[in-house]
């Protein structure tokens, strides 16, 4: 049996004073603070969702939209419910 595997929508937004994370209609809007360039941005999302759904780095794939505010990332080893509960909440440091 293979890892479950989930897709999320983001909608981005580089160069913000803190991380953050917030639903947005049917998917996530996630703030960083890296800059638009080079992937920089791309990599501080990849590193924040990992960090906040408590996945190891190379669970967490860019899919598409990797030069735009709006991205599908895919996640490896975590389902749904619970990629959506560990992203919604309120006690996260």
């Amino acid at each position: 049996m293979s890892a479950p595997s989930t897709r999320l929508r983001l909608r981005v937004s580089p160069g913000a004073r803190t991380r953050s994370i917030d639903r947005h209609g049917d998917g996530w809007k996630i703030r960083v603070a890296a800059a638009p360039e080079r992937g920089k941005a791309n990599e501080a999302v990849v590193r924040f969702l990992a960090e906040r759904l408590e996945l190891p780095r190379e669970s967490v794939q860019l899919v598409s939209g990797h030069s735009g505010p709006d991205k599908i990332v895919e996640l490896t080893g975590i389902e749904q419910a619970e990629a959506e509960r560990r992203l919604g909440r309120e006690d996260w440091r």
